[in-house]
């Protein structure tokens, strides 16, 4: 229940968790099954229902408090409809400009708010931002693809590859099945060095937990050959330290 100011106490409570999510530097997840990692899509699509999310607090959280443009202006641009619904919330609207690392949030809060919030403005500001989540996840990728290459040439330390790939998918907001699929592959690889694969190991608590027993279970089910042995190994291990999945 939203109260007089427009908010409610499950959207304090869950911009508290993301508060607390932030200073760990740990992945936001989506409602639901509590797993999956919250996308910009997410947020610009008004017709998912992201429950606590839809709250001015918890988006506001995530659009100055988020590392990544991608979703800092995804929030702001959900909250922008919600914003003029009470004096507080639109104050607090105003106050994403000044706070948010992005420039893109300030532009976007400024638009809207010299509007007045006029529908049409907020319609072509969503319209803007879903292709500015698409440009700069296609940046993104292109980067991780050069980073790649400049590995394979010897061109790149490989504690530097490794930090550069998480930080580029995670800014660049890559899909998941995608960053799955990547990730796999160099864990499979037989030209990838072992001590990066270790490396990377040692960074898969950044994705969801589920994705790691995906990656982990079919890095296991791969064609056995000498080169994989220790890093299959490995990752028995750290299998049986992962938490036990839901039951539903």
């Amino acid at each position: 229940m939203t109260n007089n100011l427009g908010f409610s106490q499950q959207g304090l409570e869950l911009a508290l968790t993301l508060r607390n999510q932030y200073n760990d530097h740990q992945p936001l997840l989506a409602p639901g099954d509590g797993e999956r990692l919250l996308m910009p899509e997410h947020l610009l699509n008004t017709n998912i229902d992201l429950q606590a999310y839809d709250d001015p607090l918890p988006l506001a959280m995530v659009a100055t408090r988020d590392p990544d443009s991608p979703m800092s202006v995804a929030a702001a641009v959900r909250m922008s409809p919600m914003a003029e619904s009470t004096p507080v919330t639109r104050e607090v609207f105003a106050m994403l400009g000044g706070m948010s690392k992005h420039p893109v949030v300030k532009q976007m809060v400024e638009l809207v708010s010299e509007s007045h919030f006029d529908p049409n403005v907020i319609d072509k500001v969503q319209l803007n931002a879903r292709k500015f989540v698409a440009l700069s996840r296609k940046r993104y990728t292109e980067a991780l693809r050069n980073n790649l290459k400049m590995l394979l040439q010897g061109d790149i330390d490989s504690r530097a590859f490794v930090a550069q790939f998480f930080e580029l998918s995670e800014a660049g907001n890559l899909r998941v099945d995608i960053r799955k699929r990547l990730i796999l592959g160099i864990l499979t690889s037989e030209t990838i060095r072992p001590s990066i694969k270790f490396l990377f190991l040692e960074q898969l608590g950044r994705l969801p937990l589920s994705v790691q027993r995906e990656i982990i279970t079919d890095a296991l089910n791969a064609p056995d050959r000498p080169k994989l042995e220790a890093i299959k190994q490995e990752l028995a291990w750290i299998r049986l330290e992962l938490k036990p999945a839901k039951v539903n």
